[in-house]
């Protein structure tokens, strides 16, 4: 029973989002000041691991095909393959879970138990609309982006990864990746990572803004919502392939 009022407080939580802000200045610079905060602050560790994560497929790849009948370009075309359906969409949106979701639950609990939340109700603002919804905008928005270059420097790290060992040609994994290209795979990765981007904007939000007690409580929410919002992107990840790609 304890998890079906959390799902009913998380519905009733979303409907009091999507109401329309009370000032278009104040939420635009709310926004800006989120896109800033969740998006443009995670480039740098989405650029990292996609290069180095799409080295060791390439190499792991390599390592794995020993046969001589087969073609070597076979690696470029497994990498490609794994970036894109799995690893850019659904690994990179569980570092953004464990990143960006225990700062929105941090920031959030902390104005929970400082009773800031009290004071803007007290104001007749919208708390949930004037906290939340910039966090979901810019996740939704900017986080397709994130994947798109988590893509490219997967693939391009799978590359460099089999220049610099000699393991295959830098030509052979370009034609590897150029091999049976398919455009509705990036539409896929796409559609899971906006699906994900939702959930991990509002998952640690809903955590964030009920938490109660002080410090300790806030710190135990944060926990919790990377860990559901991690199981939730888990289970989103499952039934969108079946229904997008069976």
């Amino acid at each position: 029973m304890n998890y079906i009022e959390h799902i009913g407080k998380y519905f009733i939580m979303l409907k009091q989002v999507f109401t329309k802000p009370q000032r278009a200045r104040v939420f635009r610079e709310a926004l800006f000041r989120e896109i800033d905060e969740l998006g443009h602050k995670s480039v740098g560790i989405i650029a990292f691991i996609s290069f180095f994560i799409g080295g060791v497929i390439a190499l792991q790849t390599a390592l794995n095909l020993e046969s001589p009948f087969i073609p070597k370009s076979l690696i470029g075309f497994a990498a490609k393959r794994s970036v894109i359906l799995e690893f850019a969409p659904t690994f990179c949106s569980i570092i953004l879970a464990g990143k960006v979701g225990s700062y929105i639950t941090s920031s959030i609990g902390t104005m929970r138990v400082t009773e800031q939340i009290d004071a803007l109700e007290v104001m007749g603002i919208n708390s949930l609309n004037y906290l939340v919804l910039p966090k979901i905008i810019a996740t939704v928005f900017f986080y397709p982006f994130l994947i798109i270059l988590g893509m490219f420097l997967g693939v391009f790290g799978g590359w460099v990864a089999g220049v610099l060992s000699g393991l295959f040609s830098g030509a052979d994994y370009i034609t590897g990746v150029q091999m049976d290209f398919d455009p509705f795979l990036i539409t896929y990765a796409l559609i899971k990572t906006v699906v994900f981007a939702f959930l991990i904007a509002t998952v640690p939000s809903y955590h964030g803004y009920y938490v109660k007690g002080g410090s300790l409580e806030v710190g135990k929410a944060s926990t919790q919502s990377v860990v559901w919002t991690t199981v939730l992107i888990v289970i989103a990840n499952y039934f969108l392939t079946q229904m997008l790609l069976t």
